[in-house]
């Protein structure tokens, strides 16, 4: 490589290009094989630059995100769960709920896709520049008591509370002390109007006052939750059961 390169490479990091600096000797060698105009090529670095550092963002928000496993919403198997149609699969993708700061409910047994639509939901978010958070209520609980004490508690609710959208799985799978249920409360006025919330659950939210043993907080939380929400029912047979495997294997009978 020439020392006019590597100055030019100097000058786009003094600029804070960094992905083009890093990518020019491959773009000039491109360049020369292609024929480029000046305006071309300079198109073509600007191109270069913006779809890099919009690849480094998605990569930081999928990292911020913390999903457990990645899912798309065109990975959601439509012919095992009848109870929503495409047509709301692809309404839901389209985030205008997100955009209004509705939240979303999805209520059903275990295994019926509950997990997996809201994951796929947080994908297509972080896709279109939005900043998500997914944690169980366990891990959110566990948080929330240890916030005071622990900074790593304390950073991970601080990113929780700047997220668009929050995603809460598992709601109501273990019931809550008092303590717990005002933490609870809090977090979630805090979010009302700042951010979208979907929460996953096998219980309605009419079990979830025996749940939090506090009727009060559990009106409180329920009046911020529902003032803008859309509940999807997913009442199917758990898809994992219907496709399990077996460690036995098949013998014919012989007669």
């Amino acid at each position: 490589m020439n020392s006019t390169v590597k100055e030019i490479q100097e000058h786009f990091r003094h600029l804070r290009m960094t992905e083009t600096a890093n990518g020019l000797p491959q773009l000039l060698r491109k360049a020369e094989q292609s024929s480029w105009t000046y305006q071309e090529l300079l198109e073509e670095l600007l191109t270069f630059e913006l779809k890099r550092r919009e690849e480094k963002n998605v990569e930081r928000r999928l990292k911020w995100a913390k999903f457990p496993y990645q899912k798309t919403l065109d990975e959601f198997r439509m012919d095992e769960q009848q109870s929503i149609s495409s047509r709301q699969i692809n309404q839901l993708k389209e985030l205008n709920w997100l955009e209004q700061q509705y939240n979303l409910i999805l209520l059903g047994p275990p295994g019926v896709g509950k997990t997996h639509i809201a994951i796929g939901l947080g994908l297509e978010a972080i896709y279109k520049g939005f900043k998500v958070s997914f944690l169980t209520m366990g891990e959110l609980v566990h948080l929330l008591k240890t916030e005071e004490y622990l900074s790593k508690s304390k950073t991970q609710l601080k990113r929780l509370r700047e997220s668009d959208l929050v995603i809460v799985d598992d709601l109501m799978y273990l019931a809550m002390d008092q303590r717990e249920a005002n933490l609870f409360f809090h977090l979630i006025n805090y979010l009302y109007e700042r951010s979208s919330v979907i929460l996953t659950s096998n219980k309605g939210p009419k079990q979830w006052g025996e749940l939090m043993g506090d009727q009060g907080i559990t009106t409180a939380i329920l009046d911020r939750i529902l003032h803008r929400v859309e509940v999807i029912h997913l009442n199917e047979d758990s898809y994992r059961i219907k496709h399990r495997s077996t460690i036995f294997k098949e013998k014919s009978v012989q007669n």
